[in-house]
């Protein structure tokens, strides 16, 4: 049975319609679980790190922000609930995940892989009560304020052959191919993203947005979905221990609070519409 003991995430209400969504930072990994992993593993080394830090400025802008504490080892929280591939024909990891970024065993017996029934245990504990927050929050802010935009938070190493070649983008922002937010939200992330001197940046690239993203994304009810991929090396080290690196992070997050501006201000525009 899964342990349901830890506290699930923390949720912080804010006074705004921007709802901030980290699924990727959590870390803890129930004992029963943990046992099973091979060392490599249990670092969690596919964490978003450090992104409560560097979106410290969440709360300042009256922001409500989820953010998970299990490790998406544990239950991916950004894919679909049937487990269906976000990205049909390319590599991926699942919704209960059983290899890493580089595509090592997660599992030190494939043996003690999660079945099916495992799954869905899983999906239960886990995955339901952090997207029921979700739903319950966008709803919320939709009723006040008759508009809600969600910001998805993510990070990832730069360089990952499994599902890319080369060098990532920097800022990847991610609308669902343009069916998660008006698309003139879009086009003015990626002019500041595109502006933010010393980074690279792509709309809809090799990250459309997760499931977060595509689902909870409905322009037509005023709720508009926002996903940004960031490269960890524009903030973090990459390897371990995984350090958040001030200095380096100083050159990005001016950019990253405008883009995060521009979507309250969005927000704004559009309340009561």
């Amino acid at each position: 049975m899964p342990d349901t003991t830890h506290p699930l995430f923390t949720f912080h209400q804010g006074t705004a319609p921007l709802f901030i969504s980290m699924p990727h930072v959590g870390t803890y990994l129930p004992p029963a679980i943990a046992a099973r992993l091979t060392p490599e593993a249990r670092q969690v080394p596919d964490t978003d790190w450090h992104l409560e830090r560097l979106y410290g400025f969440a709360r300042e802008l009256g922001a409500s922000i989820l953010v998970p504490t299990h490790s998406r080892y544990v239950v991916d929280l950004n894919r679909p609930p049937d487990g269906a591939s976000l990205y049909p024909g390319q590599s991926v990891t699942g919704l209960c995940p059983v290899d890493t970024f580089d595509d090592t065993p997660l599992y030190a017996d494939p043996a003690d892989a999660p079945g099916e029934a495992e799954v869905a245990a899983r999906r239960t504990a886990y995955w339901e009560p952090y997207h029921a927050q979700l739903r319950a929050e966008l709803e919320r802010m939709r009723a006040e304020h008759g508009v809600a935009v969600l910001w998805d938070a993510h990070s990832i190493r730069s360089v990952l052959p499994r599902f890319f070649e080369g060098r990532l983008t920097d800022l990847n922002l991610g609308t669902g191919k343009g069916t998660s937010c008006d698309p003139a939200l879009a086009e003015e992330l990626l002019g500041i993203a595109k502006a933010a001197t010393g980074y690279s940046a792509v709309l809809n690239g090799r990250f459309t947005g997760g499931y977060i993203t595509r689902h909870y994304g409905e322009p037509a009810r005023n709720i508009h979905a926002v996903q940004l991929e960031m490269t960890q090396c524009s903030y973090m080290q990459e390897a371990l221990p995984f350090d958040y690196l001030p200095e380096v992070a100083a050159g990005v997050q001016p950019h990253l609070r405008r883009m995060v501006e521009a979507a309250l201000a969005f927000a704004l525009s559009r309340r009561g519409s």
